[in-house]
């Protein structure tokens, strides 16, 4: 059984919570979110808590309800206090520089990469290195890190690369003679 599914969700003031037929809208002062959730799962609203009800006996519908229930714990958070992904360039030369919603980065290639950020994630740069990324969609801000990351993944013999913040790159020794 999904001990997950089980945990209510507490729905702080200022956040508002609208269920029609699967789909579920969760508004707040960060943004608003849609999500069509499975149909073996419903969502029951009662004094700003809401909990998930679905048949017990079905595995999927078990599944659904977890997975339904976690999503809308991030929605809720994401419309109240709102996610942040920090990243960080490590290398010589490796800058980083925000121009509205577009993100020009020096990762040591011919050429300079202009990364277009979405609607929804806005982005910062404090200094040359640093990349911070603010959104209310946790779903669509990972995504985002995760691209910008892919540009320059950090290698193993000198650590140079595009790293998220808390990440940690395992070393290698490099090969001798």
């Amino acid at each position: 059984m999904s001990r997950i599914a089980k945990a209510p969700v507490t729905i702080p003031s200022g956040v508002d919570i609208k269920v029609s037929g699967n789909n579920l809208t969760v508004k707040g002062s960060k943004g608003s979110l849609s999500f069509d959730f499975d149909s073996s799962v419903s969502i029951e609203i009662v004094d700003n808590v809401a909990s998930m009800v679905w048949n017990k006996d079905d595995k999927k519908a078990t599944a659904q309800a977890g997975t339904a229930r976690a999503i809308m714990n991030n929605m809720v958070t994401g419309v109240s206090t709102g996610f942040e992904r920090k990243l960080s360039l490590v290398g010589v030369g490796y800058r980083a520089q925000a121009n509205g919603n577009v993100l020009s980065l020096s990762l040591g290639f011919s050429h300079p990469v202009d990364f277009q950020v979405p609607a929804g994630v806005s982005v910062e740069t404090p200094s040359q290195t640093d990349i911070i990324l603010k959104g209310s969609d946790k779903q669509l801000l990972g995504q985002v890190a995760a691209k910008i990351r892919a540009y320059r993944p950090p290698e193993p013999y000198k650590g140079k690369g595009v790293r998220y913040a808390d990440e940690h790159v395992a070393r290698k020794e490099a090969k001798k003679k």
